[in-house]
């Protein structure tokens, strides 16, 4: 099939495709990545979003890694949102270190390590354990039945992330809200009137994140605590800590990424382990030895972040395509993870795979997922618990698929214990 061809038949600008259900992705990645060339895209008008003027689709393994690898070229700035924000919106929100190249990205990434420090891990495993038991008795006395991301998966993940930032228990709701607020934005919108509130709604939530964790920034300014807040903004020996400006925009990166990274994880692996019941028994029977290479594995054959973009800044050729400064360039990881010539049966869901050079936590180069060790975490201390408690807690179904051509993350999944 001839390039032409395939972008005829597959639009990754148009959310339509994006609406297709998560095979049919798949199918159609598989076939651009038989084309050698990256294959270029255009742009509908998104509301709250400048106008696109299209990109270039990187989906193999290796053009992945490497773009990830050389941020000289394929730089952060302005934003890997594509198309990107407007102008303003960075002075009303802050701009994510995920945005910048270093050095101003290595400034920030050197603070904000202090968050993700074996101590700071150490302290969470404690508080995981402690906040996954209690969602588990909640469970208990609901009863068998109900939603797992509502009742378990979302109430893990975001109540890890308020313990250890420090977020105070009359506050969490607005977290959560804004979390389900952020899913609906990305995702297909029935209508040009939907995707504007939805717009709305989504700056609203955003900007009441920002300020509820700027007001916690300057109590602990004051009187610090055992909290990332705390070491965040209290200055370092070298004199380093995080202005207001700064302190809320990583915490929105952190909900939008943190919380719900560990809960698609959570729901698409006990969706994967109830389907899979031979490798859920092989876990099972060693679960200390199968854990680490099981999480690996699902965040791999899910990749609840499935893409991210970059804007080309000095002209550079991939396999014959040359790219000019000031192109975009999507990387889709989703794609990458599925790569034939680097994962041999990359469709079989595999808990043992070893080596698994996947990229769902980025690959190695500057903006590696600082939280990745964390959402293991979360991902192990939960598995244990549920597995321990409710040993026959298993997926009814396969859930409601989120329309989105950022997330895949899943709506409701309905579950029985």
């Amino acid at each position: 099939m001839t390039t032409a061809a395939v972008s005829d038949e597959i639009d990754l600008g148009n959310m339509a495709f994006w609406a297709r259900p998560h095979s049919e992705r798949l199918a159609a990645f598989a076939q651009l990545r038989k084309i050698e060339r990256p294959v270029y895209f255009g742009e509908p008008r998104i509301p709250g979003l400048r106008s696109g003027k299209g990109f270039y689709a990187l989906v193999r393994h290796h053009d992945v890694t490497e773009a990830l690898r050389h941020p000289e070229i394929f730089s952060s700035e302005p934003s890997v949102s594509i198309p990107p924000p407007p102008p303003w919106a960075k002075y009303i929100f802050g701009n994510s270190m995920v945005n910048l190249d270093d050095p101003r990205h290595g400034r920030l990434r050197r603070i904000i390590s202090r968050a993700f420090t074996p101590r700071m891990l150490n302290k969470s495993e404690q508080d995981v354990t402690a906040n996954v038991n209690r969602i588990i008795d909640r469970a208990i006395e609901h009863g068998p039945g109900g939603d797992f991301i509502s009742m378990v998966a979302n109430p893990i993940a975001a109540g890890v992330i308020c313990d250890m930032v420090g977020v105070p228990e009359e506050h969490r709701k607005l977290v959560i809200d804004r979390v389900h607020t952020w899913a609906d934005y990305t995702g297909a919108r029935p209508s040009f009137t939907a995707s504007l509130r939805l717009a709305a709604k989504n700056s609203l939530g955003l900007i009441g994140l920002r300020r509820m964790v700027i007001a916690l920034g300057k109590e602990r300014a004051k009187e610090p605590k055992e909290d990332v807040i705390s070491q965040l903004v209290t200055a370092n020996i070298d004199g380093e800590r995080l202005t207001s400006m700064e302190l809320g925009a990583f915490f929105t990166l952190l909900v939008a990424a943190g919380i719900n990274t560990a809960s698609n994880g959570m729901a698409h692996g006990l969706r994967l382990l109830t389907t899979h019941p031979e490798q859920r028994e092989l876990l099972l029977s060693d679960f200390d030895k199968h854990m680490p290479t099981a999480i690996e594995e699902i965040v791999r054959y899910v990749t609840p972040g499935m893409r991210t973009g970059r804007t080309i800044k000095v002209e550079h050729e991939v396999n014959g395509q040359v790219l000019r400064p000031g192109d975009k360039c999507v990387l889709y990881f989703m794609s990458a993870n599925r790569d034939e010539t680097v994962f041999t049966d990359p469709d079989v869901f595999d808990i043992t795979r070893d080596p698994n050079p996947h990229t769902a936590f980025g690959a190695p180069g500057i903006h590696f997922c600082l939280g990745a060790n964390l959402v293991r975490k979360e991902m192990t201390v939960a598995f244990r618990e549920l597995f321990r408690r409710l040993p026959d807690i298993r997926a009814i179904g396969e859930g409601k698929q989120l329309r989105s051509n950022f997330e895949n993350g899943l709506t409701e999944l309905r579950f029985e214990f």
